[in-house]
């Protein structure tokens, strides 16, 4: 079930693999500060003659790398060479948050492979996902480089709607605030630079967002209601897959 594949300048991706190894394949991939495990609960709760490929970009979870460039392009080639060394011809392609652009990023490089592209609360931020002046990116580095706790926690405040368990706060806080430096901060950086608009423009499987109901703005819907196909759920904070992973499961299989 766990495998590991090798790239270029150190990099080491581990992934797991469960399913039918016929079946229609998923490939999953998490946020960032987040790792592949957080799927666990939602590949058990998937239909078994579904082939689900769950991958650990580099320096998250079990995967590690020494190389120097980490733009979501990059991150997109660690699941690549996941889909090679499992000689995949045709996934579809999950991602939650961080995961979600590089979801988008890998039908760019793979269009005859990936077949559909699946937003799990991601791509609808507009002060994050857009590609970002110079002054908005060290604006929103800032505070991570000052205080990397503090800035984590209100990051994670924020994709917590009213109501949300102040413990599960408190654990999305602690998992992201560990994640590998400097790494953490690229990752982050190359989020911000990437051009979201013009990888949407450039693949051609449709993209479907499922986007928290009470955290998404007017302005993201109007901006890429016509790009994308929207769906609004109710099914916890930005981190959903984790709170409700058999609803979350049931969204991805429809997709399938």
């Amino acid at each position: 079930m766990n495998h590991e594949t090798t790239r270029p300048d150190g990099t080491r991706i581990h992934y797991t693999a469960t399913g039918s190894a016929d079946g229609p394949a998923l490939t999953l991939i998490h946020g960032w500060g987040c790792d592949r495990g957080d799927f666990d609960a939602i590949v058990k709760h998937l239909p078994p003659e579904i082939r689900v490929l769950a991958v650990d970009l580099a320096e998250h979870g079990d995967s590690r790398s020494s190389r120097d460039t980490w733009t979501i392009e990059e991150f997109a080639r660690d699941v690549a060479a996941v889909l090679a060394a499992e000689s995949v011809e045709s996934t579809v392609v999950a991602g939650h948050s961080l995961g979600g652009a590089v979801a988008v990023e890998t039908a760019r490089l793979l269009p005859d492979t990936v077949t559909r592209v699946l937003a799990l609360d991601a791509l609808h931020y507009l002060g994050l996902f857009p590609a970002q002046s110079e002054e908005d990116v060290q604006a929103l580095l800032q505070p991570f480089r000052e205080d990397f706790t503090g800035a984590m926690r209100g990051m994670v405040e924020a994709g917590s709607p009213e109501g949300t368990d102040p413990s599960l706060v408190d654990s999305y806080v602690k998992k992201m605030g560990s994640v590998r430096q400097p790494a953490g901060l690229h990752a982050l950086e190359g989020l911000a630079r990437w051009d979201m608009d013009a990888a949407l423009r450039e693949i051609a499987p449709p993209v479907v967002l499922y986007a928290v109901r009470s955290i998404i703005a007017k302005e993201a819907i109007d901006r890429y209601g016509d790009r994308i196909r929207i769906e609004l759920v109710d099914l916890g904070s930005h981190h959903f897959p984790v709170e409700s992973p058999a609803e979350t499961a049931k969204l991805l299989a429809d997709e399938l």
